[in-house]
């Protein structure tokens, strides 16, 4: 994976903007948790002020992963579509006032650098898009349940409500 350094609070400053692709393979730890490596992430970063004037970097992500289903362990497309709002402190000290005065914000504060990775912050960004536990919705090869033969069966409790008499 080549790195993509910046300078974040120069890049709020500027209000800077880059976007472009990297492929699943390049990244390591997304890699890990997919099937296979196949596939493209889109990424997008804005810098900029919040209306507090603290530095903040919006980032977006989007693609798709081949991931195991973890009911019938057959593989399915994921798609990723996330975009997170990152609040720069300067420190850690800094980092831990700023998220307390924001707690109520949907956004993270994350200590700012000279020498931010912005591939490792895409990288975090899907991974944390990922399902806990990723499944299909309905399994493949298995038939949606019918609700019309759940009517006819009689409820388990309908034996208690005789032994109540």
């Amino acid at each position: 994976m080549n790195a993509f350094v910046i300078d974040s609070f120069d890049f709020c400053r500027q209000k800077e903007h880059r976007a472009g692709e990297v492929p699943v393979a390049g990244l390591a730890r997304l890699s890990a948790e997919s099937v296979n490596q196949s596939g493209m992430l889109k990424w997008s970063l804005q810098g900029g002020f919040n209306n507090r004037g603290n530095p903040q970097l919006t980032l977006s992500v989007s693609g798709q992963v081949q991931l195991r289903c973890q009911r019938c362990l057959g593989v399915f497309p994921f798609d990723i579509e996330s975009e997170s709002v990152l609040v720069l402190a300067r420190d850690e000290a800094n980092a831990d006032e700023m998220d307390a005065l924001l707690a109520d914000e949907p956004v993270e504060v994350v200590v700012g650098t000279k020498a931010m990775d912005v591939m490792a912050l895409v990288e975090d960004e899907a991974l944390l898009a990922l399902p806990l536990a990723p499944k299909h919705g309905v399994c493949p090869g298995q038939a949606l349940p019918d609700p019309m033969q759940d009517e006819n069966k009689e409820s388990p409790f309908a034996v208690l409500k005789n032994l109540k008499r």
